[in-house]
């Protein structure tokens, strides 16, 4: 495989194309938070715990049903035209979340955005793995959470800029009579429809998934695209391990109980809990509750906003050392990283909040969260996922798995605010520092090592080591 040229600025057009669902996905998750302080006044949920819950949470409702929809129009209709459907919703979203002005037509929109999240986080990475070399394909897939980061970066950006200044003096009454209280936070939102634009459009440019197409029996399309990506060595070669894994099996419809035989089910329950562990290690609650967070350390609305540009930033710088690192260090060793990181930093922060502790410190603290995240548990989870799986089955395992993601994230963005009022943040983040430690002694004794490996090896030794 070393003597093969690849196409890389094909390939590169091709990962930055379909993860710009990533970059989505990461907007549209994160535009919310900065819009919190603003629609909640407008709308006269800032003393409802309960409605601001179900407001941050209601797209993960549909992310869910997104995640359970993927799978069976993956298998059914491939990877390239449910993303295209995806950034049709991304767009509507986005235009009609700014557009109402009641609360409940602003949660069905949101419900529409996390329909396309949903299929975009399981497609974009999928269909990244199916077209990269096995060499390099941890860096690939790891452009999806680059552009999830970048995304989530722009809406910190994009929410920074359009909010005007905001005195500490003023009231909340001052703020919902504000241009931020009444247009600023729809612009906010309204600012998505480029880039979900721009999503829509290129992707019909890229071809299906040369795995999706061999799996159908289109072997000479199949061909083409792998032939484009490194040449005819090369797609010979791929080809004939595809057709090895598939043998006669790939024209016959995927039943339940090939999900739960004792080949599978072992495989499976690895990717549920891997995508459990990535919500529930806490780290989104910093995007999606800054406000609550940075206020509770003392900072003001104002300051929260550029804190929040600060964090972003530091997501994007280790995004790329995750991307440097996940196909020399590998998959397992920064996961474990990652998990044992996050729970020394968890129980730190849980004591800056204890002992009152304000301003830079719980800053300081935050930055490094993020940044053992972002170089580990973030965006390796997903090349995890997108590896593990077989290949008949990766469709429907995917979506299964993401569906488990959107699951444990909608219970983590519920609750949040119901566990702060009880514990307070001291205890919430001690929650999520023991679940961290559960995570790194899981992954330990379960998860494999898959760097280097193309992925009809991993599917065999995955198998295998199942059937054990």
């Amino acid at each position: 495989m070393s003597s093969i040229k690849f196409n890389f600025k094909y390939l590169i057009f091709l990962a930055l194309v379909s993860a710009m669902g990533g970059f989505l996905f990461g907007y549209d998750w994160v535009v919310i938070g900065g819009a919190k302080p603003f629609y909640e006044l407008y709308f006269g949920i800032s003393e409802l715990p309960s409605q601001q819950g179900w407001a941050m949470s209601s797209a993960l409702v549909g992310c869910i049903l997104g995640a359970v929809l993927s799978g069976v129009v993956a298998d059914k209709y491939g990877r390239k035209n449910p993303l295209i459907l995806s950034a049709s919703l991304f767009s509507i979203s986005a235009f009609g979340t700014g557009y109402v002005n009641t609360f409940e037509p602003f949660i069905i929109y949101r419900l529409i955005g996390g329909l396309g999240i949903g299929l975009a986080s399981t497609l974009s990475p999928m269909y990244i793995a199916e077209i990269a070399p096995a060499k390099f394909r941890g860096q690939f897939v790891a452009v999806n959470q680059l552009t999830i980061v970048i995304g989530i970066l722009a809406a910190q950006i994009a929410n920074y800029l359009i909010a005007e200044p905001i005195p500490n003096s003023m009231t909340p009454s001052d703020i919902l009579g504000s241009w931020n209280g009444q247009v600023g936070w729809r612009w906010m939102f309204w600012a998505e429809l480029i880039p979900a634009g721009l999503f829509f459009i290129l992707m019909f440019i890229v071809p299906k998934s040369p795995r999706y197409l061999a799996k159908i029996r289109k072997e000479k399309m199949a061909f083409k695209v792998l032939e484009a990506i490194g040449g005819h060595r090369y797609a010979q070669q791929e080809l004939a391990n595809m057709k090895g894994t598939l043998k006669e099996t790939n024209t016959k419809s995927i039943k339940l109980s090939e999900l739960t035989n004792n080949r599978i089910a072992p495989i499976l329950i690895i990717g549920v809990v891997l995508a459990f562990f990535q919500q529930w290690c806490g780290i989104n609650i910093i995007f999606n509750y800054a406000e609550e967070i940075f206020t509770a350390a003392g900072y003001s609305v104002g300051d929260m906003l550029f804190n929040i540009i600060i964090t972003g930033s530091v997501n994007l710088i280790f995004t790329f050392v995750a991307m440097r690192t996940v196909d020399s260090w590998g998959r397992r060793k920064l996961m474990l990283f990652g998990s044992i990181g996050l729970a020394m930093v968890y129980a730190l922060l849980g004591g800056a909040y204890y002992f009152n502790f304000n301003g830079w410190p719980v800053l300081l603290l935050v930055i490094v969260a993020i940044a053992i995240y972002a170089m580990s548990l973030a965006p390796i989870t997903w090349v995890v996922l997108s590896e593990i799986f077989p290949n008949r089955l990766r469709g429907i395992a995917m979506s299964i798995a993401t569906f488990s993601l959107w699951i444990a994230s909608f219970i983590l963005t519920f609750t949040f605010p119901i566990l702060n009022d009880l514990l307070g943040s001291y205890g919430t983040f001690w929650v999520y520092s023991f679940i961290c430690i559960i995570g790194y002694v899981f992954i330990k004794n379960k998860l494999p090592e898959t760097k280097g490996k193309t992925l009809e090896e991993i599917e065999l030794e995955m198998v295998n080591k199942s059937e054990k």
